[in-house]
This record gives C-alpha cells, sequence and structure tokens, in this order.
C-alpha cells in the first residue's frame, strides 16, 4: 500500500519519538534528485523562534510518515546535517520552480511542489505539481499533476521527462495515484 503526499505538506510537522514526545519539526525535505528519492528532513526546534537545528533525520531513521508526525524510535536517530544533506547527494534535488521539458521539447510548466509516495519502506518522488505551461494552457485550474515513471535530467533550471507524460497529467491526486503505475507500465513496455 502506498500513500501520496506533496512535499510541502511534510514541512512543519512534528518528529515524535515512540515514547510520544515531540523532539523537533522538519524543516526541509531533502530530495536525491539523481535517485529520486527522499534521503532525510533538515530540522528546526520547537520553540517560537527556533531556528534550524544542526541535526537531520535520515530517512533510514523513520519509523513511519503519517499525515500527521514523522514517527522515529528515539533521538539518536539524528546525524550531522551533512550527513543527510551532502551537496554530492542532494545534487539536483532543488527542482521548485524550474522548468518542465519532455525529451521532445514541449514545455509542460514549472514545478510547483514534489510528489513523494510513501510505502512501509521508502518514499519516491512520483510526480510534480506543475503550473501548466504553454502545452497546458487549456487547463482550467492554477496547477496540474504530472506522474513521474523515470527523470531523464534534473537541475535547478530544468527537469526534463519523457514525453509520454504529457498523456498523464492529471487534476489531483486520486487521478494521479492511478496514473503513476499506468505511466510505468507503459514506460516498461518500451526499450528506453
Amino acid at each position: 500500500m502506498s500513500t501520496l503526499m506533496l512535499a510541502s505538506e511534510i514541512t512543519r510537522r512534528p518528529v515524535v519519538t515512540l515514547g510520544g514526545e515531540i523532539v523537533a519539526r522538519v524543516k526541509d525535505v531533502v530530495l536525491d534528485g539523481r535517485a529520486g528519492r527522499i534521503s532525510g528532513f533538515t530540522l528546526s526546534g520547537l520553540g517560537l523562534l527556533s531556528g534550524p537545528l544542526r541535526q537531520a533525520l535520515p530517512w533510514e531513521a523513520v519509523t513511519g510518515l503519517g499525515p500527521d508526525a514523522v514517527m522515529i524510535q528515539d533521538e539518536t536517530a539524528f546525524q550531522d546535517l551533512d550527513e543527510v544533506a551532502e551537496p554530492k547527494e542532494a545534487a539536483g534535488g532543488d527542482v521548485l520552480g524550474a522548468r518542465v521539458l519532455t525529451d521532445s521539447g514541449t514545455d509542460l510548466g514549472q514545478v510547483a511542489d514534489v510528489v513523494i509516495e510513501v510505502t512501509a519502506s521508502q518514499a519516491v518522488v512520483a510526480g510534480y505539481e506543475i503550473a501548466p505551461g504553454e502545452a497546458l494552457a487549456g487547463r482550467k485550474r492554477a496547477t496540474v499533476f504530472i506522474p513521474l515513471a523515470r527523470t531523464i535530467a534534473v537541475s535547478g533550471e530544468a527537469l526534463v521527462v519523457p514525453a509520454a507524460v504529457a498523456d498523464y497529467v492529471t487534476d489531483d491526486l486520486v487521478a494521479l495515484h492511478k496514473a503513476i503505475p499506468e505511466l510505468r507500465s507503459r514506460m516498461n513496455g518500451k526499450k528506453a
């Protein structure tokens, strides 16, 4: 069973130990852009004036990620920030604002958020919420969702996806949840 959630929805969630103690809040989701997965979270303190913590939470230490909290065994799960958010690992992970281009040169729009697919064992990038570009200008919504089977290239400026992605644009996460396996099946049927 998998659940889709937006990366922006995860920020500011409390980090709670299995003992019930709130020990931090999620500041940012750290994406490993090359692998297409969450590598962890940067953290902030609990107080109103608390800033970022020097420690981060690696994905491997998360025991549960739900709609209300990120669960961990205890505070020993935290690691040094540079071990979780290493520049070389997170390269290409900053995609907000990047243009989404198909490998055939069509501009689908601009990334507004990242859609995360969470299972019991992993959290992977499953798609993107985008502000539609000219190719999708007929859409009535301010943002739409695109599934992701694979990313060809990722940078702070552009995200290049297979042209087939344009056939699976949806208006909500429920429809996206159905479109993801359909696109993956289509892409796996082709020799890439």
